[in-house]
């Protein structure tokens, strides 16, 4: 079966009924070599394998004691509450051939991304050729790679996004209403969306309890500071507009004058069949959990696994984050499931993953989702208080009492520390002082980068053409590679690297953009985030349940940037030799153009750059304060020179591999000066 395709039926492995397991059944429904059968090294060929695992949670048992709702769950004649979750493993066709680690990638909204990164394979949630095995990265140092479902708002649709279902809750077995709030907003003018994250409807929101739902209302401002304007019940209703009319829909919101671009729409209303949220997060600790303890009859990595680690990418990173502040770093047998997590541009952000009638897909930024409360107290992994509060707390609380605390490292671009909260990691939430993290945590930047890593250099919809900076792969390689010598054998990667305020390195708004370089045509942000307190009242924390909708939003916790020299470069970090030889100027922010409104604000998540000037007489008639190429870089060998040098020390430092120095120094040699 190793090498064909079940296409029939799936193959089904059953759990003998008296096994204890989370895992009830297993059904394969493919199995197929990978990438055509060629060999990665020493982990030889790969073999792909698909299907959907079928769960059954304990919602007595104290490993499941966070997962809000649990008890609410229809449960079937053991007592228990089902679920089910899609997966896909990448393994060595002899599992014993590869390095003993499980690297489980969490999806994000049904995607995965760890070929993406890794590998600079083509993105795809159906690996299978030389194309998405790319630079065969993962597969030639050895690890299998699994994922599963997880976001139950995740929609089935042609790119076979990773799938889970989950039960909805119920209130002694009647429908559970409840206020919801959603934001909505728009880069154009459009008449209709649907409840979703996207406009593609990505993510499904809860539907409204009926069509007419009289207390719902929707309201309208320019940003979230703005007092907002109620819409009359009269001029919008629920419903989608499709050629040239309105079809009634409980999960999509029309509005009769067209949604402005850029503007924020906020929508509350009663909400109907809220998910069991929380099973998400423990089909991951139990799908991970089986493919390590699971026996040889029904395991293919049986005997194979010594460690397992997990990696995330924003949202993902996020679910990580707040996976372990859950504590569901234990599965139901009191075993850990990861003995490591990489944490990929995440800020200082958990989640909606856990709680009634909230959308796990949103997040804040500074100008939208500010009311999503994806960032909330405890935001650093260590022991702290909130002044204004009077709360205490330590992300990482319910993880460590339970002794399963995985080696962390959390990884940022500047883009985190202006558009999601990253500073909040590592000071107190009043931004005064620096914290001290703990030996298991690592906190690193990656100077003048933006969150997905390198754009193609168009505007999208931005003033500014966005970032190229290639940070993404040629960092995260290295930084794998140092978390599993550190799970196998202890081995410590690189001290911390981020700014601080001890060193200056880490500012306040207004010094920053003191500091910033006065470029021609060059727009400045007169805003960062700064997420605010959120009060959904006195049971969302303890039971995942708003009571305040929307929100009342406090004193935001005060966030920091990292400092910038003359040229707008950042100062500190893992500063990449395209930063610490530039031929211009890297960001991590990036502001919305007019024709897609909110142009004072910061586009989302985008960076930009800015080239130098070819020469002296260019910059001096444009007026750009920058100095040229021509007069940093006195040869193409100077150029290539410094470019080597800052690259090797990286690659000393442990934050570069040699593969992505050569990378670099192609590419680079490749640069045009005339």
């Amino acid at each position: 079966m190793r090498c064909s395709i079940v296409a029939c039926a799936a193959a089904a492995i059953v759990l003998t009924p008296w096994l204890r397991a989370e895992v009830v059944r297993v059904e394969v429904t493919e199995r197929s070599t990978f990438a055509d059968g060629v060999s990665f090294g020493p982990a030889g060929a790969y073999e792909r394998i698909r299907g959907r695992m079928y769960l059954e949670t304990d919602p007595m048992h104290e490993a499941n004691a966070r997962i809000s709702d649990l008890k609410r769950a229809p449960r079937n004649a053991r007592g228990k509450v089902e679920s089910w979750t899609d997966f896909f493993l990448l393994k060595p066709m002899d599992a014993r051939k590869g390095n003993g680690q499980l690297l489980y990638d969490v999806h994000n909204r049904g995607n995965m991304l760890a070929l993406w990164t890794f590998n600079d394979g083509e993105r795809t949630n159906d690996p299978k050729s030389a194309v998405h095995a790319g630079n065969g990265f993962l597969m030639r140092h050895g690890f299998s790679v699994l994922w599963c479902g997880w976001n139950g708002e995740v929609q089935a649709d042609d790119t076979q996004r990773l799938l889970c279902g989950l039960p909805v809750a119920t209130e002694n077995g009647k429908t559970i209403t409840g206020r919801a709030h959603l934001e909505i907003s728009s880069t154009e003018k459009v008449y209709s969306r649907a409840f979703s994250w996207s406009p593609w409807g990505i993510g499904a929101a809860f539907p409204s309890v009926s069509l007419d739902n009289a207390d719902a209302t929707l309201t309208m401002r320019p940003d979230r500071d703005a007092a907002g304007l109620e819409i009359p019940r009269t001029e919008w209703a629920f419903g989608r507009w499709e050629d040239g009319k309105v079809i009634a829909d409980p999960t999509h919101v029309y509005v009769k004058a067209g949604l402005r671009p850029g503007w924020l729409y906020d929508l509350v209303y009663t909400a109907k069949e809220p998910r069991v949220t929380g099973l998400g997060l423990t089909a991951l600790r139990d799908c991970v959990s089986f493919f390590r303890h699971a026996d040889a009859a029904t395991n293919p990595l049986a005997g194979a696994i010594e460690k397992a680690c997990v990696f995330g990418i924003s949202q993902s990173g996020r679910v990580i984050h707040h996976f372990l502040y859950e504590g569901l770093n234990t599965d139901e047998q009191g075993r850990a499931v990861f003995d490591g997590a990489l944490i990929h541009v995440a800020g200082a952000g958990k989640g909606m993953f856990n709680h009634r009638f909230r959308m796990s897909t949103e997040y804040g930024t500074q100008h939208e989702g500010r009311f999503s409360g994806s960032e909330f107290f405890p935001l650093a992994p260590l022991p702290q208080t909130d002044p204004v509060t009077g709360e205490t707390g330590d992300s990482l609380a319910r993880s460590r009492q339970s002794g399963h605390v995985p080696r962390i490292i959390f990884t940022q671009t500047s883009t985190e520390y202006w558009s999601r909260g990253a500073s909040l990691l590592h000071t107190d939430v009043e931004g005064r002082s620096d914290l001290t993290l703990s030996d298991d945590v690592r906190v690193y930047f990656i100077a003048g980068a933006e969150h997905l890593g390198k754009s193609d250099g168009t505007n999208g919809i931005c003033q500014q053409p966005r970032n190229t900076l290639d940070d993404r792969g040629p960092v995260l390689r290295a930084m794998l590679l140092n978390l599993s010598e550190w799970m196998q054998s202890g081995k410590a990667p690189p001290p911390s690297r981020h700014p601080t305020l001890a060193d200056g390195t880490l500012v306040d708004h207004d010094t920053w953009r003191v500091a910033f370089p006065k470029i021609p045509g060059c727009n400045l942000p007169a805003h960062h985030y700064e997420p605010a307190r959120l009060d959904f009242g006195p049971r969302f924390h303890s039971e995942g349940i708003a009571d305040i909708i929307p929100p009342k939003a406090g004193k935001p916790f005060r966030t920091l940037l990292p400092a910038v020299n003359a040229d707008g470069n950042e100062t500190c970090g893992i500063i990449l030799p395209e930063v610490a030889v530039p031929l211009g100027t890297y960001t991590g922010w990036n502001l919305r153009a007019p024709k897609f409104g909110a142009e004072t604000m910061l586009s989302p998540l985008d960076g930009m750059f800015l080239p130098f000037a070819k020469t002296k007489a260019e910059r001096e008639k444009s007026g750009d304060p920058r100095l040229s190429l021509e007069e940093r870089y006195p040869t193409r060998a100077d150029y290539l020179s410094r470019l080597t040098e800052a690259a090797l020390n990286l690659c000393r430092e442990g934050f570069l591999l040699d593969e992505d120095v050569v990378r670099i120094l192609e590419r680079s040699a490749k640069v045009e000066f005339k």
